[in-house]
């Protein structure tokens, strides 16, 4: 159930915020005591309003395709004026039409509802298959919400296996339109910057797109949609700086290939991209980091220098893939949860050249600890390490960057200096191109100073100057839900 249908059943009374601070002189006082005084005497909504109002640098863990709300997804297969004329299809029952084998992923498209086919995929099958299938727009209430419910994390006993089997292929080829998915990178631009961010480093792939009759665009031909809808007045209007990051699929047997093609395609469109990062479920050890260091030192013959930010961590038991990550060149690590099990890379990372990329809620959901009190986020943030927060897949949890920065004061009872490095973190450790790295440091720190010093004049209107509507994940496990109109 969605913030909003929850909304619909439960008004919440309006927010009314004392005057904490009166002067300037607070914000000069010893270990930032303004900050300190507020998140004494501030309520959980009031806390939740001064992090979304807060400015923020940029998100740097971020797959656009686990990105996108569910209605986003909906709204956009069902648009053909803006999805590119696709018209999509979604599996609503089960007949065992083909047996049950599995595909290349380890899981039976047989045995999966809610799976999503473009039009020419669907003119292809057989007339039994075909009556499992519905056209999107045709889905009566019941259907439409179980096919959203479906592509997010929104029942208690979902977790890793959900996520990582289920999600992605039933999103199917709604990822692989370069209409849809430059449309949802310009809707996370909109939604980031209403939330205070500058900087977005996404994670998409545009070597699988395909064209509404099947065939396959090019790379150069996907990428030229993206670069065309940037250029557009909404996106631009946003004031974002966006930088990609293409993907492999780690665990695969073409990953080496997909490895070089993709290195050289980043190489030839280093004006958007700026890096190649691996995903794919860790646990599954033909993925392992070491596998790819000859490509790479290969790769690094005759092209130029290009930074790696790449998944390593993100695994229950301990091992060596943080450091190993670290020798393929890495100078930021995508999660690192278990990097706590390996006190020499700890020491290693303390000299400050490469970053670990937090993402609490992922984290939380897909059951890498089971409670905050697991996570090593403050012994990195605390030890020296450097570290900053991210949304990973924030559409599939139903959360935001403000939820982030919530969990981390909540939980961690962060300092405002920690929050300061946090956001300056999300900005030094980018990829984008130095000159735009300082200016976006340097009005970074002006409007952190500037927010400082509207907030001690008037706390009010700072916290309520803009309109907020809470997602599931911050409504359902902390209550705090917000929906102003």
């Amino acid at each position: 159930m969605t913030t909003f249908r929850r909304l619909s059943k439960r008004l919440l009374p309006s927010l009314v915020l004392p005057l904490l601070l009166t002067s300037n002189a607070a914000l000069s006082a010893p270990k930032t005591a303004w900050f300190e005084q507020f998140k004494q005497q501030a309520t959980p909504e009031q806390m939740y309003r001064f992090l979304h109002a807060m400015p923020k640098g940029g998100d740097l863990h971020n797959h656009l395709s686990g990105s996108n709300f569910s209605e986003w997804w909906y709204d956009l297969a069902t648009d053909q004026q803006k999805n590119g004329g696709y018209h999509y299809f979604t599996k609503v029952i089960i007949k065992q039409c083909n047996g049950f084998g599995n595909n290349e992923f380890g899981f039976s498209p047989q045995l999966l509802l809610f799976r999503t086919l473009q039009q020419s995929s669907y003119d292809k099958l057989s007339a039994c298959e075909k009556s499992e299938y519905k056209a999107l727009e045709e889905l009566n209430p019941v259907e439409k919400a179980a096919w959203m419910d479906s592509i997010r994390l929104d029942k208690k006993h979902e977790g890793r296996q959900e996520f990582f089997s289920t999600h992605w292929q039933r999103l199917n080829e709604l990822p692989q339109n370069p209409f849809i998915m430059a449309e949802m990178l310009v809707e996370n631009m909109k939604a980031f910057s209403h939330e205070g961010l500058v900087y977005l480093e996404t994670q998409e792939n545009n070597n699988r797109k395909i064209k509404v009759d099947g065939t396959p665009y090019t790379p150069e031909e996907a990428v030229a949609i993206f670069k065309q809808r940037l250029k557009q007045k909404d996106a631009v209007d946003t004031g974002m700086t966006v930088r990609m990051q293409t993907t492999i699929l780690r665990f695969l047997p073409s990953a080496e290939k997909d490895l070089e093609d993709l290195y050289h395609f980043v190489d030839q469109n280093r004006d958007l991209y700026v890096s190649v990062n691996m995903v794919g479920r860790e646990d599954d050890d033909k993925g392992h980091p070491l596998r790819f260091l000859p490509t790479l030192r290969k790769l690094r013959k005759t092209i130029p220098e290009m930074q790696l930010s790449i998944h390593a961590g993100e695994v229950d038991e301990p091992n060596s893939h943080v450091r190993d990550t670290l020798l393929l060149g890495a100078t930021r690590i995508g999660h690192g949860v278990n990097l706590i099990s390996d006190p020499d890379t700890m020491l290693l990372m303390r000299n400050e050249k490469a970053l670990v990329e937090i993402n609490l809620i992922s984290n939380l959901l897909l059951e890498y600890v089971s409670d905050y009190s697991q996570h090593p986020f403050p012994e990195y943030l605390r030890t020296g390490i450097p570290v900053t927060l991210s949304t990973d897949d924030r559409g599939m949890w139903e959360s935001n960057i403000t939820d982030e920065y919530y969990v981390a004061v909540k939980e961690f009872d962060l300092s405002w200096d920690e929050i300061l490095t946090l956001g300056r973190n999300s900005l030094a450790y980018s990829f984008v191109e130095d000159d735009i790295k300082q200016e976006l440091l340097k009005n970074y720190d002006k409007r952190m100073n500037n927010f400082v010093k509207a907030f001690a004049k008037n706390q009010s209107k700072i916290i309520n100057s803009q309109k907020i509507q809470t997602r599931d994940f911050i409504c359902e496990r902390y209550e705090v839900c917000l929906a102003d109109k």
